[in-house]
């Protein structure tokens, strides 16, 4: 199946995911345990936002690391946005005063200004261009920023053609390995700080990689 097409089905699988995973949920006590999640996230990887920072949520779904970044200056990038405030009510974008939300494909939204922290957790397998996303997320970046990076890893890498074929994951277009991953985000100018993994599982590890701009004599 052509990336494009498969992209679009990810995107209405990903809305109806929300929507049953949710459901048997009280808005309250998942948002409760979703802050809790992410505060873990940002102890499991030494990422310590600091009161006044700018921070950016990139695919930020409707229950992002934004809501665990009150002190912060925060934008919200995920193209489900609207829809996630019509269908869901675990999504009030009211209920965040601190962020500023766009319902737009990250490939297609154009940031303003540059980031003091940049997020983008389990969610670059879901955007329609890798590389593009990728770049936007360099130029967001500040030159003394840090980048924090989750994504869902192939742990064994005779699987990753099988899955880009078939596709066996359809809410994910991109199957790579953590070396890929690695790979991309150095010839796209980020160096990795350190790499920490989250979860582990049988054919996906969900792993976390920290990383800043490159230097210009860094580059090769």
């Amino acid at each position: 199946m052509p990336l494009n097409l498969r992209w679009a089905l990810a995107q209405k699988l990903e809305l109806i995911w929300w929507k049953r995973y949710l459901r048997p949920q009280g808005p309250e006590a998942y948002l409760a345990r979703k802050r809790a999640y992410w505060e873990r996230v940002l102890e499991q990887t030494g990422v310590e936002p600091t009161p006044g920072q700018s921070a950016l949520d990139a695919g930020c779904g409707p229950a992002g690391i934004f809501m665990a970044l009150p002190q912060l200056r925060t934008d919200a990038v995920d193209p489900l946005l609207d829809q996630y405030a019509r269908s869901l009510p675990h999504f009030d974008p009211a209920a965040y005063p601190w962020v500023r939300f766009y319902s737009v494909a990250f490939e297609d939204w154009t940031p303003s200004q540059t980031y003091d922290l940049v997020f983008c957790l389990n969610a670059l397998n879901h955007f329609r261009d890798l590389h593009a996303s990728l770049s936007r997320l360099k130029t967001a970046l500040a030159s003394d920023g840090l980048l924090l990076l989750a994504i869902d890893a192939h742990r064994f890498s005779f699987l990753k053609p099988l899955f880009q074929l078939l596709p066996g994951d359809a809410l994910h277009p991109h199957q790579y390995t953590l070396a890929d991953y690695r790979n991309m985000l150095e010839s796209h100018g980020i160096q990795i700080l350190r790499t920490q993994t989250l979860k582990r599982g049988r054919i996906f590890d969900y792993v976390a990689l920290v990383g800043r701009r490159m230097e210009k004599m860094e580059r090769r």
